[in-house]
Order: C-alpha cells, then sequence, then structure tokens
C-alpha cells in the first residue's frame, strides 16, 4: 500500500477497497487500516496517522492490482473525506479524557452514547450503481473521549449579522448543553457581535438566566456588523482565559470564525472555535437548512394571506408582498408553494422583463381579466438592475460587505401602476405588504426550536472533543462536522432547472420569462433549453 499526501483538506480511499479504521490514536484518526477483500494480504499501518486539515492523505492499495490480474473489477473511484481541524493538529500532548455522558442519567438508556470515529456522513446519496462513493463529512455527536474537563472550561458566546427567528434558542442550548451534558458553569456572553469582544463588557450566561430567553425574538447577547480585528479578539480571548468559542452567523460571521481559528492555531493556544451558521435566506451551502428558514416560511403566510383579501376585496386589485432573500429566493418560494393563492412569484435566480409578449405587465392584465385580482410575491433581490437603472443608484455595501438592496418592492407597485393608468388606461388598485423586519424579529416556531437544540448540542459536543475551526449543520438529515471553508465558498441557490422551482411554475402558472433578450444574456443556453423543453405537471 503506497501512502502520498497533497496540499488539500481531503482524505480519499479507494472505493473497491474496503478499509477498517480503529484503533485511533486521536478521536477520528486512523491508527490501522486492513483491507477485508484481500484477508490473507492484510495491510496494516504500525504507526499513528494523524488528520491534518490542510493536508490530503491517499492511500492506493497495490494489492487492487492484483486483484485485477485475477479478474477483479477494480474501479479508481475515491471515497472522500473532507475532515474538520483538531487540536490536536498543532498540541499533539493534550491529555484526553472520558467523557462525563457514560455517568449521565439521561444517556444511560442510549444503546449507543458515543458517535464511532468512522461515522460519516455522504454529501451525496442519490447515487447509481457505478457512482463514486464521493464526499463525506465527519457525523456530529458526543465521543467517548474528550479533551476538556468540565472545570477547565471557560466558554463564550457571540451573535453577529443580521436578526433570525432562534438565535436566542441556540444561545440558550449551548449554555445549556454545557452545563446539563458536560457540567460546564463558566459560560460568558460576549455583547454587540465581533467588536464585543474588545469594547463591551460581557455577561455571565448560566441556565437560569438563559431559561426563557427562546420566548423571544432577536438576540440576548444583541448584534452589530463588521467590527472583526482578528488580533484584538484573539488577545481578548487570551486575556479572559476563554478556550472555547461559539460563533453564531451568516457566511461573513464564519469567515471571522474561520480567521480566529487560524490564529489561535497560530500561536498555539488551546481554544476549541465552533461556528453555527445563521441566514434567514436559507443561502449557505452544503447543510439542508438554516435555522429560522422554517419559521420565516411559516409566518410569510400572514402577509400573503393579507394581501390575498386585500388584492380580491377591489375591483383589479393587485397585492405585492416583499420578502427577505438578497441572493437567494428560498423564503418566496416555498412561502408561495406553502400558500397556493399566489399568482406570480419573482426571485434573484430568475430574470423577468416587464413589458413585451410575455412579460410581467401583459401576465397581470391576464389575470385581471380572468380573475379581477393578482397576488405577486417577490424576494427583495430580485430585479436590483432595473431598479439601480431607474434610479441611477450605485452599488453601496453594509458593514458587513453585503450590497445595500434597493425596495424592488415599493419600485415594482410604482410601475404596474403608472403602466395601467398611463398605457392601458385602466385603473388598478395597488396594495403593496413589507413584513420583512416582522417575520425576522419573531421567536422561532417548535419545529425551529427543535433544530437549534440539535445544533447547539452538536456544536458543544464538538468542541468538548477538540474540534475547532469547524461549522454545524444537516448534511442529508444527519449532523456533520463541516470545514467552515465549505459553507462560505459559494451561496445556496434556487436551482432553476430543478423540480422544486417546475412545482411553483405548475402552481402560479406564471412564465419562465427566460425567452426575452435582456434575460437570455443573464442565463444560460443550457438553463433556458432545458426550461425551455420541461414539462411541467402539479405535484
Amino acid at each position: 500500500m503506497e501512502l502520498s499526501l497533497s496540499n488539500t483538506s481531503s482524505l480519499r480511499f479507494p472505493q473497491n477497497d474496503f478499509l477498517s479504521l480503529h484503533n485511533c490514536s486521536r478521536p477520528g484518526s486512523f491508527h490501522s487500516f486492513s483491507n477485508k477483500k484481500l484477508a490473507s494480504k492484510s495491510v496494516s499501518l504500525w504507526r499513528p496517522l494523524i488528520w491534518r486539515q490542510s493536508h490530503l492523505v491517499r492511500l492506493e492499495a497495490q494489492t487492487a492490482i492484483e486483484s485485477n490480474a485475477s479478474g477483479d473489477k477494480h474501479d479508481d473511484d475515491d471515497f472522500i473525506v473532507e475532515d474538520v481541524p483538531h487540536l490536536t493538529d498543532f498540541l499533539p500532548d493534550l491529555p484526553s479524557y472520558t467523557n462525563p455522558l457514560k455517568k449521565s442519567q439521561a444517556y444511560a438508556i442510549v444503546k449507543k452514547t458515543f458517535v464511532s470515529p468512522e461515522d460519516m456522513v455522504a454529501k451525496e446519496i442519490i447515487v447509481q450503481k457505478d457512482s463514486p462513493r464521493g464526499i463525506h463529512f465527519r457525523r456530529a455527536g458526543p465521543r467517548e473521549k474528550v479533551f476538556f474537563t468540565p472545570e477547565e472550561v471557560r466558554a463564550c458566546i457571540v451573535t453577529c449579522g443580521g436578526l433570525c427567528p432562534g438565535i436566542n434558542t441556540v444561545i440558550r442550548e449551548i449554555v445549556c448543553g454545557l452545563k446539563n451534558m458536560y457540567g460546564v458553569d463558566d459560560v460568558l456572553g460576549i455583547q454587540g457581535g465581533y467588536s464585543g469582544f474588545y469594547s463591551k463588557n460581557t455577561l455571565n450566561l448560566t441556565t437560569k438566566v438563559v431559561n426563557d430567553i427562546h420566548k423571544r425574538g432577536g438576540t440576548f447577547l444583541q448584534t452589530s456588523r463588521g467590527g472583526h480585528d482578528t488580533k484584538k479578539i484573539v488577545d481578548n480571548i487570551q486575556d479572559r482565559g476563554i478556550n472555547q468559542v461559539y460563533i453564531i452567523g451568516g457566511d461573513g460571521t464564519q469567515k471571522g470564525a474561520a480567521a480566529i481559528y487560524k490564529e489561535v492555531e497560530k500561536r498555539g493556544i488551546k481554544v476549541a472555535v465552533a461556528g453555527i451558521p445563521k441566514t434567514i435566506d436559507n443561502d449557505i451551502a452544503v447543510i439542508d437548512k438554516s435555522f429560522g428558514f422554517d419559521t420565516a416560511v411559516e409566518e410569510a403566510q400572514r402577509a400573503i394571506n393579507a394581501a390575498h383579501v386585500e388584492a380580491e376585496s377591489v375591483q383589479n386589485g393587485v397585492g405585492i408582498v416583499k420578502l427577505m432573500g438578497r441572493y437567494s429566493g428560498f423564503i418566496a418560494m416555498l412561502a408561495t408553494l406553502g400558500n397556493r393563492d399566489v399568482d406570480c412569484c419573482l426571485i434573484p435566480e430568475s430574470p423577468f422583463y416587464l413589458e413585451g409578449p410575455g412579460g410581467l405587465y401583459e401576465y397581470v392584465e391576464q389575470q385581471l381579466k380572468e380573475n379581477r385580482h393578482m397576488l405577486i410575491v417577490l424576494a427583495e433581490g430580485a430585479g436590483q438592475e432595473y431598479v439601480a437603472q431607474s434610479m441611477q443608484a450605485f452599488q453601496e455595501k453594509d458593514a458587513s460587505g453585503n450590497r445595500l438592496l434597493l425596495d424592488v418592492g415599493l419600485w415594482l407597485t410604482q410601475h404596474i401602476k403608472d403602466h395601467f393608468t398611463n398605457v392601458r388606461k385602466t385603473t388598478i388598485n395597488m396594495k403593496y405588504i413589507d413584513p420583512t423586519y416582522m417575520i425576522r424579529a419573531i421567536p422561532s416556531n417548535a419545529s425551529d426550536n427543535i433544530y437549534c437544540t440539535l445544533l447547539a448540542q452538536s456544536a458543544v459536543h464538538g468542541a468538548m472533543a477538540g474540534f475547532t475551526g469547524f461549522t454545524v449543520g444537516p448534511v442529508n438529515s444527519r449532523h456533520a462536522y463541516i470545514p467552515i471553508n465549505r459553507v462560505t465558498e459559494t451561496t445556496n441557490t434556487v436551482n432553476m432547472t430543478g423540480r422544486m422551482w417546475a412545482r411553483l411554475l405548475a402552481s402560479t402558472n406564471q412564465p419562465s420569462f427566460v425567452n426575452h433578450q435582456t434575460v437570455r444574456e443573464r442565463v444560460d443556453k443550457e438553463t433556458i433549453d432545458a426550461i425551455n423543453n420541461m414539462k411541467i405537471n402539479s405535484t
């Protein structure tokens, strides 16, 4: 068996050589390997093998060549593990301890209390017979060995960026998880986002203090955008004796968490950095969905229902509801599908146009003739190029680096009204509702509360087990530890040739808008052909 190292962050195993992995020198590192197919030619690595995120460990079984010679089919496809860093990567002499959960009365009923170091979560679960096994992430959950004693832990929690339902639940469950599962009493709350590390006082968080904060919207710790100064933050972490940092925020916040981890590693200090991804838009890559999203879709129904009542109660009523979605239209899409009264949904991923055959004006006129009212739901990031052109606006950004959006809802309301009043000589009644801040400021619903609990507890288990520089989330309904760069390198967007968008088009019967010249310039030919050839059925 040949072992080679190269500069990347995955660990690969050949598909057809099933490797048994056991006797780890660190939780999650694999000490020996044996090939079950070739029992008489078992190969083992007698030396401890430590995984490092910055390296790729590739094992190429030379015995597979012998299998080919004997007539066995050989496939070069790999089993890839995208691993997360561990404190022992830069502090190899750290002692480990027995997990206190072994003595937990609650966990005594669990048949298998601890996650095996061999447990992985597949990124893709829809496969074909000859598909490669593909990318996998380390399964989240409690480990048999931990690298912190309850007495030595001083944890801190910080929330950054915009508001989202469920933030307080995550805060509560981190505090309660540390106390109830691991006996940790020392937890600090950093107030006001990243800048709070070096400019504000902290709060002492106990289970009593956070007991009912999940019933409130917003964040108990307050938040802010920007303010990230890596060296100042890590200096403060050292000065306060903090050794576990839990960071709740979106992609910009998670990039900051990665920078903090890198600085901690550079200084060689025992600090575990765990990220909990937060975005109400559901635009974080890799994970199934972000917390607060279900609550946002549910709460959006109130605004959509109100707009529908207003529109159908007057002659030629047109209701417009603007929902969140800077770059991704998931809230608008799912809220539309969940409502069934919406006639048109406009999102950032799907360009639209107003005038001409197949345009929005034509569709509005058609709906008014047939139904005497119409309901439009649009995401805040939709049609920004049109608004910017008409208002001659510049691309300004906020403290987090996000593009400041113009109000497409007001713009579209005025343009539809002007078109029908001045061009079509028709009187219409426009009803515009913007529930953005009402939605993001509410407490999370029951479904999101459960989800937030799982996220918080998974983060706690990971930090106690010595993992660092990671974020946590569900991948195909199984919680996993994911390298931070994987959730920040790209944005999750609605697939315009996927079944979910096809279901929406079938529900609303709206035009796809892809045949106009200005839209064609923004949409690739493959997408246009796929949509033109798509046969949509209600499902």
